[in-house]
Parts: C-alpha cells; sequence; structure tokens
C-alpha cells in the first residue's frame, strides 16, 4: 500500500458527481486485498470503501443533489433502478455487475474482481448514479455520526436482520472486529441478549463495555459446549460470523494461503477462483454453536470456490443459513431513523479507535492487519 499524487477524478458520464472526501474509514475488508485477494489487484488501484464528504461538482443530469451537499457513499456502485435494485438487492446489482469475473455488483476499491472502481481512500471520488447511490445527510452533527453508514452499519444492520433473532432469544457475535462489534450494539439496541466471541482483550472489553456477554475463545476448551451452557443446553438461536475467511484455527488452510502467495499471479487468481482456499474455523464454531433450526447469518466474507461444507451436520441440525454483501441501500433510511436522534444510541461518535491522515495509510494497513496497538477502527482524515 503506499499513497500517491494521481489524477483528480472528473465527470465522465451525466449522472456522475465529484465528492471532495472528509472522511474515510479502513475496512476489514481492505486487508483480505493484502491477503489472499492479492492477485487480483493491479498496480495504481485506489482502495477505499467507507468514504463520506461535500459535492464540490454534478454533472447535468443530476437533479437530486447540488455542489455543498453532505454525503455518505455506500460500498456497493449500484444504479436503483434494475431488476436486482428494485427489489433490494442493491449488491447484485444488474448495471454493474461483474459478469467477466463472474462476482456481483462493482465496489468502490476492490480491485477487478469487482469492477476496478477507484476508491474512497483519496481526497476525491467519483461517484455514479449521483440521485440515487449517494446518501445525503444533515450539516452540524460530526462525521462520524454518519460515515458508517458507507459499510460497517449497513453490514452489521443486514447480519442481525438476517440473523432473524427470536423475542427472547440469545444471538452469538463471532468476532468483535468493527462489524461484530457493531451487529452487537444493534442487537443490544433492540433488546436481544448477545454473547460475542473472540480472542483479543482489547476489543472484548469493548463489547462488554456495551452490555454485551464475552467470552476469549483463548481461555475456553470448548466454546460450543460453553455456549449451549450459557443457553439452557441447546445452544444460540442465532449466530453472526463476523470473521470470514481471516479465522485462525486452520493451519492446513493457512499453508495453502500462504503457499499461493508463491505462485505466479495468473496461477494464483486460477486457484482463487476454483479451489478452497479459506479458513473455516469461524464458520464451523457456528455450525456447532447454533442450535437445531436456529439461524446463521455470515458477514464476514469468505474468497474460497470451493470450500468444504459439513453438509450432514447442517442438514441434520436443520440449520437456516443467510450471506452476502450488504445491500446498503435498502438499510440506509432505517439507520438514519436511528443516527438523527439526539442520542448516539449505537455509540458511533466514539466508535474509531485511531484517526489519521491519509499519508499514514500504510502503516495504518500493517498494524490492523496485526491487531497491534489496540487498533479496532480506523478513520482516515484526507
Amino acid at each position: 500500500m503506499r499513497v500517491e499524487e494521481v489524477p483528480d477524478p472528473t465527470i465522465q458520464e451525466p449522472t456522475d458527481a465529484i465528492v471532495r472526501i472528509t472522511s474515510t474509514g479502513l475496512c476489514g475488508s481492505d486487508l483480505h486485498l493484502y491477503d489472499p485477494l492479492t492477485p487480483f489487484m493491479t498496480p495504481g488501484d485506489i482502495v477505499g470503501h467507507e468514504p463520506m464528504g461535500v459535492v464540490v461538482e454534478v454533472g447535468p443530469g443530476v437533479r437530486e443533489l447540488k455542489a455543498g451537499d453532505r454525503v455518505v457513499v455506500p460500498f456497493n456502485v449500484s444504479c436503483g433502478s434494475c431488476w436486482m435494485c428494485s427489489h433490494q438487492l442493491h449488491s447484485q446489482c444488474e448495471t454493474t455487475q461483474n459478469r467477466d469475473q463472474g462476482t456481483g455488483a462493482s465496489l468502490f476499491g476492490f480491485s477487478k474482481l469487482y469492477g476496478q472502481v477507484p476508491g474512497g481512500q483519496a481526497e476525491l471520488l467519483r461517484v455514479p448514479f449521483a440521485d440515487f447511490l449517494p446518501v445525503k445527510v444533515p450539516d452540524g452533527p460530526p462525521d462520524e455520526r454518519f460515515l458508517y453508514l458507507s459499510d460497517v452499519l449497513p453490514t452489521a444492520w443486514q447480519g442481525v436482520e438476517y440473523a432473524a433473532v427470536p423475542d427472547g432469544g440469545t444471538l452469538l457475535v463471532l468476532g468483535a472486529g468493527p462489524i461484530g462489534d457493531m451487529a452487537a450494539r444493534i442487537a443490544l439496541d433492540r433488546g436481544h441478549r448477545v454473547v460475542v466471541a473472540d480472542r483479543v482483550p482489547e476489543r472484548l472489553h469493548r463489547v462488554a463495555a456495551r452490555g454485551a456477554e464475552a467470552v476469549d475463545i483463548d481461555k475456553v476448551d470448548d466454546v460450543p459446549g460453553l455456549i449451549r451452557e450459557l443457553t439452557g443446553g441447546r445452544g444460540a438461536d442465532s449466530v453472526i460470523d463476523a470473521v470470514g475467511m481471516e479465522a485462525h484455527g486452520s493451519p492446513v488452510a493457512e499453508t495453502a494461503q500462504r503457499a499461493l502467495g508463491l505462485l505466479p499471479k495468473k496461477v494464483q487468481e486460477a486457484v482463487m477462483t476454483r479451489a478452497g482456499v479459506d479458513r473455516l474455523s469461524a464458520l464451523y464454531l457456528a455450525i456447532e454453536s447454533v442450535r437445531r433450526g436456529g439461524t446463521i447469518s455470515i458477514s464476514g466474507v469468505y474468497g474460497g470456490a470451493a470450500d468444504p461444507m459439513p453438509l450432514m451436520q447442517m442438514f441434520d441440525k436443520q440449520i437456516q443459513l443467510r450471506m452476502g454483501q450488504s445491500n446498503v441501500r435498502s438499510w440506509t433510511d432505517d439507520i438514519l431513523e436511528v443516527l438523527n436522534q439526539d442520542e448516539d444510541r449505537l455509540g458511533v461518535e466514539d466508535f474509531a479507535t485511531h484517526r489519521l491522515p491519509l499519508d499514514e495509510a500504510p502503516e495504518a494497513y500493517a498494524k490492523f492487519r496485526d491487531k497491534a496497538d489496540g487498533m479496532v477502527k480506523v478513520v482516515f482524515k484526507p
């Protein structure tokens, strides 16, 4: 990762807007571009998909925005008018689908795998579909009241929605990174009992301070057994896997990922699109910990095309399984109702642990990957 001077973006379509970025987040998914999705990166790719800022220019076809408007930009590039968007599946937008890669809607700053659209860890960003995609927010409150509408909030919100926690039920959240932490906050705000499992003490302290029951998986011999003890012997009603491909505890998969990096780039691409290369310990833990007839919601990103799944166990337990990139614009209106209240119910304004100038991005990537310096959420200020 490098910080470089590049040409300013320009209006390319009548429906474009140019946004001056005032805050932009570093996401766990950005680390996947480090490893293991590196083969899909091209030198010069501009990364980042959690930006907000002020509109400085709009194309002649834009009617809903004007220069000076304050906006948050969702991470998936969706048109708002195709069949998928009309069915609230914005992450599958048919206008920006990447059929050559076999993937869904384009994403800002996420390699050729998802459209190679220049991202938002920059001073300026070209935003297409400006009458639909950007979320207009009021002036006044600090950026961080609204910044997480770009990804963290809708991803966590969808994770909780998909988890379908019953009244009086228990939600287990695996992973207390930004998405797991925020999912726990949303579920607690709705009155659910929430148990969060992780191995990083600083992250567990954060969720415990919000009212969740924290489980340090390095100090428990049998996590599914403990979850059953906490739930009358049944297991959690719902589980959110907020970890994905970065799960620890699978030496074979970790060795395979490391070996992948030694192959020529074209060979790496072929392996990634045909083989199972994920560390699946978090997903297996979810399957073991959920009760029979319960629901698993996967928010953590997986990248293997042929990962082995314990289908006999899943079928036998009658598990409901939901997953996918967040359909950001499906949830933003509901989330804004919470954010626009005087009380910061979800604690978004102090959610970031580090606020840094964009020039320090390369070091921040390394620290975030290594979970160093108590880093949970980074906000860059271009």
